[in-house]
């Protein structure tokens, strides 16, 4: 029913800025019968009336009265216009709805397409079109971004969440941890329909993985050369984990922020760190002489190993030449008794005079025996060689014999020589 017809039958005049509303106009009425422009807002029955004219005239359907015609035919065009705007509307709103279907995929993303809720197909990147809300709907994954889950921290290392970071190591102590996930996406429809909050389950999974690799690692090792060891065990396991629970994300990266021991021993735990640095310096530098001092013990013992084993050598070789020598001797001497005792005779005043600095000379003219201090003798042609060499030094002191010392003389009779010589020669035969 066209609205103009229900006013008719109702009798209201709707005009809700009028504060004479339900009643009768009829100043209204007069100024509108005189050509006058009444006060107040438009009649909303004259403003339908008018969209309703320019509706059809739009669509080629003018009214023929005039739009101010009989009762029958105004309402009749009244209801083919309310129909053909209806229609109107309809049609765009419809043109409407089907175009919120459209989305877009970005060069590395995926599109994830549900139907009523569930999992129908996935999309690549380009333009692409669903049915639209209630039947169908889109959600696009970035598989190509790099994200990253903070444990221990948000945002700032010195934001610390004491409830993540502290850990118990394998030797009862308590450690302080930072440390930073990175990852990347491989399976969008894993991703949105494994879990409601699949961050927080990589936040999870990290700090359980770091957790349990800590509970097997000894302090020292954690906080120094196992730093790097650490956060590869960690990655290793968080990816264990998410592919078991099909969280469909691959690791990284795992990287440590910060280990420390708890604030509140920090400063104890510094002062063993020093000790502990003091004991090592100790004991290198002990090792350092051990490795000084002991190569020389061993090397000096060594020579004398070395040397006494010469000396025996030396010892048994000779012993060994003597008693090779003296059966030699003892064959020649079977073999010429007298030529080979004034041979050993000969020798052994060689080898005895070669050792002294006397000099014994017989003198046949007068069969007196000679003795020259010889020593005394080259002494002073020696520093008499030097004073001539140096001659601003002092002359050397040299004690001269007097005269009647200078050479003493002892006479031996030539028969009493040859005797003696005779009775040594007759002394040897019967020895």
């Amino acid at each position: 029913m066209p609205f103009s017809s229900l006013k008719k039958r109702i009798g209201l005049k709707l005009n809700l800025n009028d504060p004479r509303w339900g009643s009768d106009n009829k100043d209204g009425n007069k100024q509108a019968q005189e050509g006058k422009k009444p006060d107040g807002p438009p009649d909303l029955d004259q403003l339908w009336r008018d969209f309703n004219q320019r509706l059809n005239s739009l669509f080629g359907n003018r009214n023929r009265g005039g739009g101010t015609g009989g009762g029958g035919n105004g309402g009749g065009a009244d209801m083919r216009g309310a129909g053909i705007t209806a229609g109107a509307v309809g049609a765009v709103a419809g043109l409407i709805w089907l175009a919120s279907g459209a989305f877009i995929v970005q060069e590395g993303q995926t599109g994830v397409v549900f139907t009523f809720g569930q999992v129908s197909h996935t999309t690549g990147p380009g333009f692409n079109w669903r049915w639209p809300y209630p039947f169908q709907s889109d959600e696009i994954v970035n598989l190509s971004q790099v994200r990253t889950v903070e444990v221990g921290y948000r945002g700032n290392i010195r934001n610390k969440q004491a409830r993540e970071s502290l850990m118990l190591t394998d030797d009862e102590n308590i450690i302080d941890i930072q440390f930073a996930v990175q990852y990347k996406l491989k399976d969008a429809v894993e991703w949105l329909t494994i879990n409601s909050a699949p961050e927080e389950t990589v936040r999870q999974v990290a700090e359980t993985a770091i957790r349990e690799t800590v509970g097997r690692s000894k302090m020292d090792f954690v906080l120094y050369e196992g730093r790097e060891k650490v956060a590869y065990d960690t990655q290793r396991l968080m990816q264990s984990i998410l592919d078991s629970y099909k969280v469909g994300a691959t690791i990284t990266n795992v990287t440590m922020q910060g280990v420390q021991p708890p604030e509140q021993v920090q400063a104890a735990f510094d002062d063993a760190v020093k000790a502990g640095q003091d004991k090592e310096r100790l004991k290198n530098e002990g090792q350092a002489y051990a490795n000084d001092v002991i190569p020389k013990a061993r090397g000096y013992a060594s020579r004398l190993t070395q040397e006494a084993e010469a000396y025996r050598s030396s010892v048994v070789e000779n012993a060994e030449g003597n008693a090779s020598r003296f059966k030699s001797v003892l064959t020649e001497y079977q073999k010429a008794p007298g030529v080979t005792r004034d041979r050993l005779y000969l020798e052994t005043m060689q080898q005895i005079f070669s050792s002294t600095s006397k000099v014994l000379v017989d003198s046949r003219s007068g069969s007196n025996l000679l003795y020259l201090p010889m020593d005394k003798l080259i002494a002073q042609a020696a520093a008499v060689d030097a004073a001539k060499a140096n001659p601003t030094a002092a002359p050397p002191q040299v004690n001269m014999l007097p005269p009647s010392e200078t050479i003493p003389q002892v006479e031996i009779s030539g028969r009493a020589r040859d005797g003696r010589a005779r009775d040594t020669s007759r002394d040897r035969e019967g020895r």
